[in-house]
């Protein structure tokens, strides 16, 4: 049983947008709902129809904004001040 099984299906609705988001690191999904990168993959592959998450692992692979290693050191933060 994966972490996401436990999920609401509201909190799986956020968490697949937070994801598609440009500038929301997976560390900030990790921080407000407790999956990993790799289980944020793994429920993004099984929320989504192929072909959507196909588009999305392109887009998301090695993008610098959706790791907070590949930041830059001034970029510190993670949630909006207005979000929340």
């Amino acid at each position: 049983m994966s972490k996401a099984d436990n999920l609401s299906k509201a909190d799986k609705s956020r968490i697949v947008e937070m994801a598609w988001e440009d500038r929301t690191p997976f560390d900030a999904i990790e921080f407000q709902f407790g999956l990993n990168e790799d289980e944020t993959i793994e429920l993004m592959r099984s929320e989504m129809k192929r072909s959507s998450f196909k588009m999305w692992r392109k887009r998301v692979t090695g993008r610098n904004t959706k790791h907070r290693k590949k930041r830059r050191d001034s970029v510190n933060r993670f949630l909006s001040p207005k979000k929340y």
